[in-house]
């Protein structure tokens, strides 16, 4: 299991490299993040959140009850017009609850662990928020990108004090 890197990591801010070898390596990344996700009782990870900073994500909306979703080199190919805002929180975030404006509907094309192409044709709800909410941490890019600047003013001591606390657990390991 990973730890979840917080606000203030330099890894969540930078853009991903692209997946070029679907190997064992990548397949132990995608169990530990698996693992990972269910620990956290989260809905997506994405492997900038634990350290790793190449385009793999994992997404799980049905609460354990399926293997999470794997998405490797995922890219949102279309995308709906309307726009739905809707809370959410984020594992390098915690305890912090934003209204993000997300697209209603995506597609999306990805890998599979073997590399082979996929699509998520048309996803909406849970699905389509975790997809464009897991695709922004791999561009570098968290929910509180999505907020104004007087709301992000409003949580800036919040940030600053989880980006230290991020900061000096992560100097431990």
């Amino acid at each position: 299991m990973f730890d979840v890197r917080l606000y203030g990591d330099p890894v969540l801010r930078k853009t991903a490299e692209p997946v070029e070898k679907f190997d064992d390596n990548l397949k132990r990344l995608v169990e530990e993040m698996n693992e990972t996700l269910r620990a956290e009782d989260g809905v997506g990870l994405a492997a900038p959140q634990v350290g790793k900073s190449v385009k793999v994500v994992v997404i799980d909306t049905t609460n354990g009850e399926a293997e999470p979703v794997v998405l490797v080199n995922p890219v949102i190919v279309e995308s709906s017009e309307e726009m739905i805002t809707s809370e959410e929180g984020c594992l390098s975030v915690p305890g912090i609850s934003l209204s993000v404006p997300r697209h209603a509907v995506v597609t999306v094309k990805a890998f599979d662990l073997n590399g082979k192409e996929f699509k998520i044709e048309k996803a909406d709800g849970l699905m389509a928020k975790a997809l464009q909410h897991e695709i922004d941490h791999l561009n570098g890019i968290m929910i509180v990108d999505h907020v104004s600047v007087l709301q992000r003013t409003m949580l800036s001591s919040k940030l600053k004090k989880m980006a230290k606390s991020g900061r000096d657990k992560s100097q431990v390991s």
